[in-house]
Order: C-alpha cells, then structure tokens, then sequence
C-alpha cells in the first residue's frame, strides 16, 4: 500500500459520519440552520444509542435489526410517533448518502416503515377574529403602522414570521403588488400582495419607516431601535393584539399562515395555488388545510341546516 492510500484510509477512519453528512447538507442542498440542527439532533441520537445498546458499534456496521431495537427503544422512552418518524426520515436520508458514497453496500433502513402518525390540524382563526386582530393596532403611532402592516401581510401572503421579518425592500414591487420571498432551502416564490395590504405597507414606507429608520438599512419591517426585527418580537406583538382584540382561539408563530391558507380554500381556492403560496414543496404538506376547511363545513352544516 502506498503512502497516499495509507493517508486516505486514516482519513475515512477520522471521519465522523455524522457531521460529514451535515455538511453535505449545507454545502450541497443549501438547507437551513434549523433544518440541519433537527437532523443532527436525531443522529446523534442514534449515534448514542449505537454507543451504549450496541457496544459501539461503527454507523456503518448497523443492521436492519438495529434500527428495529433503537424504534423498540424510543417506544419504551415514550417519545411520541411523529418525533420517531422524522428521526427514521433523518436515518433513511444519512444512510442512503453513504451508499451513494460507496461506503457501505446497501442502506439498514431499506425495508423499514414510516412510523404512522395522527395529523394534528393547525390551530387557526375565525374571518372575525382576524378581522378584530388585524383592527387592534393603534395606526396613529408609526410602531402601530408597522405592526398594522405587518398583520394585514401576513394574513394577505401567508408567508412564516421569519419571512417577514426578514423582508428587504428589494422584496417588495410596490407597482405590480407582489413580494418575492426567499423561503426554506434558499427557494423563491412570487406571492400576490392584495389590495388591503398593500396599501397598509405604502402607508408604513411613506409615514412610519421613516420616523423608526436610525441609521441606513434596507430591512422593510424594523424595531423600535431602527434596526432589523426578530420573529419572537414580532410574536410577542401578535400576542398584545390578541389580547386587546380579545381573541380567545390559540395562538401559535404561524396562526395567520393557517387562517390564511384555511380561508383561501374555504373561499374555493384551488390546493396548487395555495401550495405554491405557502411555499410547500409537497402537496400533502397543504392538504391539511383541506381537514380544516371540512371541519368548518361541518360545523356550519350542524349550525344551519334543519336536519343536522
């Protein structure tokens, strides 16, 4: 064996599997920070119970059987069926990367089931409660503008709150009344702006910004210091509208992102276009939205009809 192939071998021996993998995630697919936090997260866990369970045995020596202990013993921990889903999501992802790297001749998790899960339906808002939290904001002072703005853009676009508050002006076509969002993995979408919002966001750029503006910058949405805005700012404000508003329904980050999509379909929108809104790469992703939409047909069946 030559000096090269000797320091070749050593290498792969150093490597650890699990932060090459993360890194090829980063480099490659351009995925979030959040993202790649949940997978390494669920890896190492895995990597733990190899360590201790399996008497540390290397990632890439694992078996079918393994990967069946480690669902058995996430089972007897009591985790719940959706987090031992996306941890067998994260595991068919990493092992298959290394097939594809020829480091091992076939993936543990081939014949391995998707856990099943109960969907939960996203908590959302009644048109009227929207209509109280988007009035709530006092428009007379320019932090109230903002906020005004930033409420009837959520709701208009259904963008995430990390979205919007990372929104720069370059984002923004004021004339064609469209916003170009960067979304998750660095994917862009053109979501319409609509008439009501648009006009609040002019309102907040000819009257509010410039009074909160302190030194140059080109975030459209900023704090109170002039500056950038944070998402958990933002909610604490969605928080004190609901409150003045006296909105009873739970609140979460993305309520006006569910309310939004939810009130599009219950108004005969079609499920692509919402998809493509909202940003989802998978259409089962926003067919959720659909069971919320049934529900309250249900609802207002029982309410109206004479022999509900």
């Amino acid at each position: 064996m030559n000096e090269q192939e000797t320091l070749s071998n050593t290498e792969d021996e150093l490597m650890d599997p699990i932060e090459a993998f993360l890194d090829m995630l980063f480099l490659e697919q351009g995925l979030s920070d959040n993202t790649i936090a949940a997978y390494k997260n669920d890896l190492e866990k895995f990597s733990q119970f190899v360590s201790e369970q399996l008497e540390d045995k290397h990632l890439f020596a694992v078996t079918a059987a393994d990967i069946e202990a480690y669902l058995a013993h996430r089972v007897d921990l009591g985790l719940k069926p959706r987090s031992t889903a996306r941890s067998v999501s994260a595991l068919k992802r990493f092992y298959l990367y290394w097939v594809n790297q020829k480091k091992m001749a076939e993936s543990p998790m081939t014949n391995i089931a998707q856990p099943k899960t109960v969907q939960s339906l996203p908590k959302t808002l009644t048109e009227q409660e929207v209509e109280a939290l988007l009035s709530a904001p006092d428009i007379e002072d320019a932090m109230g503008l903002r906020d005004k703005a930033m409420l009837e853009l959520l709701y208009a676009t259904g963008l995430r709150v990390t979205e919007l508050v990372g929104l720069r002006m370059e984002q923004i076509n004021l004339r064609q009344a469209v916003v170009l969002v960067r979304g998750k993995g660095g994917k862009e979408r053109m979501v319409p702006m609509g008439e009501e919002s648009l006009h609040w966001v002019e309102q907040f750029l000819k009257v509010g910004r410039p009074q909160m503006v302190k030194h140059a910058n080109d975030f459209v949405f900023v704090s109170k210091r002039g500056i950038g805005m944070t998402r958990q700012t933002f909610w604490h404000r969605i928080k004190l509208y609901a409150m003045l508003a006296d909105v009873k329904s739970p609140l979460s980050p993305h309520t006006l992102r569910h309310a939004f999509a939810t009130h599009l379909l219950n108004h005969g929108a079609d499920l692509r276009v919402v998809q493509m809104m909202l940003g989802h790469s998978d259409l089962s992703t926003t067919q959720i939205y659909t069971h919320v939409a049934s529900e309250r047909l249900k609802s207002l069946h029982q309410q109206h009809h004479p022999r509900a």
